[in-house]
């Protein structure tokens, strides 16, 4: 697609990673509002986050072999239509497994929506400029996951958590209905992979070192970052007694962080290179997590929280940029089997912090969360040098 043509679809997109990224991020805040309700512990009421990334993650394996068989852009409008009506339901829950089961749905269709977007910018933007255009891309996203938290946590101080879904619901389908005729004009990339077996496509691109890579470091990255991130609002809720929209003003700080980066990403990584970024960001992980975990006062966690944003995606965006890159020939399966790694991963942390949390405490699992992610950058950014070595001159 020409670049002149790729602004209209690129907002359109932007826009749907906005209410997917809402979607993400809004029961954040809720968990102790939840708990409450439905007469369970904070940890059992994390399911909801643990069956939406799930999903998310699980249904990676079919719309990635969708996007490059029928189009990206198609494959994300339908994604959007059938995501309203998930979420929908979610405000129609009597019970927490049902509501499980429809925050699974919503993540199972939501799910199509960013990955695809990435793909639809590595068909169309060269490398030497994609991770400039994906960190500037990625604001939609952010900015999504800024609002997301202050959503849910506003709502469930006034006129209910239920109105939160209700609001997502018309805004999926509002840009679902935007991007059809636009997917319709796009024209649709021919590509063999698109006919072959998605299991067999998935099974060559594991064989290459440099995938497995990519995949082990973004399912570690889950894992450890949003495993521990969503418990930052119940540890403020039970460190410090904040009302529901405090905690959502507060971890809305993570967005704010995020749209820093996208902001200065062409600064960043021009001085930076991508090895820098994933070491620089591991640094300060490691320092946002610690001075969480120690925090006296709430008001000490607010620029914390922004600063998680700001240096997560530092590294987070570097592994992004070659997950565009891993399988040119598919690359919708490709960046599709990058984010079921994340959300595979995230869901795993969610089960498995919350049990940490009941055994230890809200504060030493947060620090642990940043010593470990120093660990993971500094190991990415050798095996980043090892690979960079091995290319001809």
């Amino acid at each position: 697609m020409p670049s002149k043509d790729l602004r209209r679809p690129l907002i359109l997109l932007a826009v749907g990673g906005f209410v997917s990224g809402m979607s993400m991020r809004v029961t954040d805040p809720m968990l102790p509002k939840l708990a409450q309700e439905f007469g369970v512990t904070v940890g059992a009421a994390a399911v909801i986050i643990t069956s939406f990334t799930l999903a998310y993650g699980l249904f990676q394996l079919l719309h990635g072999p969708l996007g490059d068989r029928f189009g990206k852009l198609r494959a994300v409008s339908v994604a959007l239509m059938a995501a309203a009506v998930a979420s929908a339901a979610c405000s129609f829950a009597h019970s927490l497994p049902v509501l499980t089961w429809m925050r699974f749905l919503t993540g199972m269709t939501a799910g199509a929506v960013i990955p695809l977007s990435f793909a639809f910018v590595g068909d169309n933007v060269p490398y030497e400029r994609r991770q400039m255009v994906l960190g500037q891309f990625i604001s939609g996203t952010l900015l999504g996951q800024t609002f997301g938290p202050l959503l849910g946590g506003v709502f469930s101080d006034t006129i209910g958590w239920r109105a939160t879904f209700i609001v997502l619901a018309v805004a999926f389908a509002l840009i679902g209905a935007v991007l059809i005729p636009q997917a319709k004009a796009a024209p649709t990339l021919p590509r063999a992979s698109g006919r072959a077996n998605p299991f067999a496509q998935y099974a060559t691109l594991l064989k290459r070192s440099r995938v497995r890579t990519i995949l082990l470091a973004v399912a570690v990255e889950g894992f450890l970052f949003f495993g521990a991130f969503p418990y930052l609002g119940a540890y403020l809720k039970h460190e410090f007694a904040l009302s529901y929209t405090a905690i959502g003003l507060i971890l809305a700080g993570f967005g704010l962080g995020g749209l820093g980066y996208s902001l200065l990403v062409r600064t960043l990584v021009r001085r930076l290179g991508e090895r820098g970024l994933v070491g620089v960001g591991g640094v300060l992980l490691l320092l946002g997590f610690g001075a969480v975990a120690v925090a006296t006062s709430w008001i000490i966690v607010v620029p914390l929280v922004v600063s998680l944003g700001f240096s997560f995606y530092m590294l987070h965006n570097t592994l992004q940029t070659r997950a565009t890159e891993m399988a040119p020939e598919a690359r919708g399966s490709a960046v599709s089997l990058f984010a079921f790694c994340l959300f595979l991963g995230q869901a795993a942390g969610v089960s498995t912090v919350g049990l940490a949390v009941e055994w230890l405490g809200y504060r030493p699992v947060i620090g642990l969360a940043g010593v470990a992610l120093m660990a993971l950058a500094f190991w990415l950014k050798a095996r980043l040098a090892q690979e960079k070595a091995k290319m001809p001159a």
